[in-house]
């Protein structure tokens, strides 16, 4: 019999769902306001541009239900064991730490590109800080990948998958996806393990 979820990752998982269906109902409105922008571009008037609380709400939004899904499969997959590595508090605070790192690197990324400005969105930087935990925390738990099927220890499956990370954000491989986000999201969540002294235990 399955654990039920804890109570910071079913809220996040709720609350992203619930802010997918808000998308739907307004259309564009949201993402205006709320995704991650870049600062304010005088050639681009119209575009969004960058506000004290998008680097916090951009990770309630997607841009497709195919997005929400396998972030919010992967929330529910990882989110509830650091959950209880953690403790509620601690928890909560990674996530965000690892939202927030998220959204420096790519705030970083975005002020190197031309054209015009594109919003961020999507809970990836969360989930990435959460994927690097479990893996620290439980190197030899098994995880079944979709595609292709292969089970693998978890910490190759973060190691192999930070080095796609990086090797995709480095030749501008997959354009549009915000490969440089997820790797923040990961260096802050290793950040503050570290600061924190926290020991994972192995498993």
């Amino acid at each position: 019999m399955s654990r039920p979820i804890p109570i910071v990752t079913r809220a996040l998982l709720v609350a992203n769902l619930l802010v997918f269906g808000l998308q739907w109902l307004t259309g564009p409105l949201l993402e205006l306001n709320f995704a991650l922008w870049p600062p304010a571009d005088v050639q681009y008037p119209h575009a969004g541009h960058l506000q004290v609380w998008q680097p916090i709400t951009y990770a309630f939004l997607h841009g497709s239900p195919q997005h929400l899904f396998f972030n919010m499969l992967a929330l529910y997959m990882f989110g509830g064991d650091v959950e209880r590595l953690l403790g509620v508090r601690r928890y909560t605070i990674y996530y965000f730490a690892c939202v927030l790192g998220a959204a420096a690197a790519q705030l970083v990324v975005m002020g190197q590109m031309e054209g015009p400005p594109h919003a961020t969105l999507g809970a990836s930087g969360g989930v990435f800080g959460l994927l690097l935990a479990f893996g620290m925390a439980y190197p030899q738990r098994r995880i079944m990948l979709l595609f292709p099927p292969i089970p693998m220890p978890a910490w190759l499956f973060v190691t192999l998958y930070g080095l796609l990370e990086l090797t995709l954000g480095v030749t501008g491989t997959n354009d549009g996806v915000a490969h440089f986000a997820h790797l923040g999201g990961m260096a802050a969540g290793f950040v503050l393990l570290t600061n924190w002294g926290w020991k994972l235990r192995r498993r």
